[in-house]
């Protein structure tokens, strides 16, 4: 059992306060992430200094995406939410994709808002000790994001719809096989 004498657990909260103050100027990745939306025409609003909302039109559906900037932790939350509701009696059924979904995920993940009951893709980028998020970066989270919605959209909405659909003919294609790529990101000019 390791026991820190008073002296040397002093310090070691002295260095931790001290990089956490540091920290807290890291770059606001918003305004980075406005430039970059802007760049791609997308419709966006500023509510204020810590969030914003933009609007992307994807193959299935249109995609909200939230962005929400934590100065104090230096954490941004991003989300991609789909324009799909879950009802009440297919809640299970969808528990049940978002764990295979979820499995097949290499960063963030999916869940579903319980205020809403709409479906989302879901990261949280930490950024203490960096001095900014890089463009390439945020650029990256946005079209792994948006290429996952695509990717998995046909499965929610076969849970959701779908089984109806298929009993009727409707749907044919295999809910799993991703679509074509979404219009890649365009980057910002140099």
């Amino acid at each position: 059992m390791c026991h820190l004498t008073a002296e040397r657990e002093r310090r070691i909260m002295t260095t931790a306060s001290q990089t956490f103050e540091e920290s807290a100027f890291t770059q606001n990745p918003l305004d980075t992430l406005e430039e970059i939306i802007g760049a791609n025409d997308w419709s966006f609003e500023r509510a204020s200094n810590e969030e914003m909302l933009a609007e992307v039109a994807g193959r299935w559906c249109s995609y909200r995406l939230f962005f929400f900037w934590q100065e104090e932790i230096s954490a941004m939350q991003f989300s991609c939410q789909f324009d799909l509701k879950v009802p009440e009696k297919k809640r299970r059924d969808v528990a049940e994709l978002l764990g295979i979904i979820n499995e097949r995920m290499w960063l963030g993940h999916f869940d579903v808002d319980s205020e809403e009951l709409t479906p989302m893709f879901r990261h949280t980028t930490l950024l203490r000790g960096a001095q900014a998020a890089s463009q390439e970066q945020l650029e990256d989270l946005v079209d792994i994001a948006l290429t996952e919605c695509e990717r998995f959209y046909p499965a929610f909405q076969f849970i959701l719809v779908g089984r109806q659909e298929r009993q009727r003919g409707g749907l044919r294609r295999d809910p799993w096989t991703p679509s074509a790529k979404p219009d890649a990101l365009r980057p910002m000019p140099a």
